[in-house]
């Protein structure tokens, strides 16, 4: 009885290691899973432009912006999870969605 519980825990591990992946792509460590049409550095003469339209200013010229994001929700294991465009997990997306600072660029 003992060699068959122990036999089946032991076949059940890598189903758990699939599993784990998984749920690290569907969160952020930086804040909330967005789905933007562009990125851009604060540097950049887009990015430059859009930051002082809106009147921010960023210490760093090298930060990623995403550019008119909108969230990634995920329901469910594989439903929801697609982005046409360019998905990021951002520091920042308090700007309406028209701007997010910080971005690091997410696979799905």
């Amino acid at each position: 009885m003992f060699s068959r519980t122990l036999a089946l825990t032991i076949s059940a591990l890598p189903l758990l290691a699939v599993a784990t992946p998984l749920e690290a792509r569907q969160d952020c460590s930086t804040g909330a899973l967005q789905c933007c049409d562009s990125t851009e550095t604060a540097g950049s003469a887009a990015g430059a432009a859009l930051l002082g339209l809106l009147g921010i200013v960023v210490q760093d010229v090298n930060v990623l912006l995403g550019v008119n994001c909108s969230p990634i929700t995920v329901i469910g294991v594989g439903a929801g999870s697609s982005c046409s465009a360019q998905a990021v997990c951002c520091e920042d997306d308090s700007h309406g969605g028209l701007v997010s600072i910080g971005c690091v660029p997410v696979t799905l």
